[in-house]
């Protein structure tokens, strides 16, 4: 979904999940439940928080170059307290990781970061 808005990408992401979330389909359905356990903080058991995990999330996305995956884990970071400084510096992990191929998908990233956390802070004035 190349250059969406946050509001735009949100609503897109939204639909096509509720789609996936209706298929009558087994597999589908343990999957999505397998993902979003994924990210559940486990700091009870003495594993990582949520907030650590999506910066883990961002950053294999982000190797892997999946745009939307990495829009998805800036939001989930964002919402969850990390800072623009802390998203940034899990970017910089990625490049290191994936090297040069990365660097447009980080530019991309960086932007809608900025468009991301701007809408969030709209939302949060009286």
């Amino acid at each position: 979904m190349p250059d969406l808005t946050p509001h735009q990408f949100s609503a897109e992401r939204t639909k096509g999940q509720q789609r996936l979330l209706d298929a009558d389909h087994l597999g589908i359905k343990r999957f999505l439940r397998l993902d979003a356990a994924a990210y559940e903080d486990a700091t009870a058991d003495g594993g990582l928080d949520a907030p650590t995990k999506e910066l883990l999330g961002l950053v294999a996305s982000a190797v892997l170059r999946c745009d939307d995956c990495i829009r998805y884990h800036i939001e989930q970071c964002i919402r969850l307290g990390l800072t623009k400084k802390q998203v940034e510096d899990a970017m910089h992990v990625a490049l290191v990781v994936g090297g040069s191929i990365v660097v447009p998908h980080a530019r991309r990233a960086l932007l809608y970061l900025d468009a991301f956390a701007e809408q969030q802070a709209y939302r949060r004035e009286p």
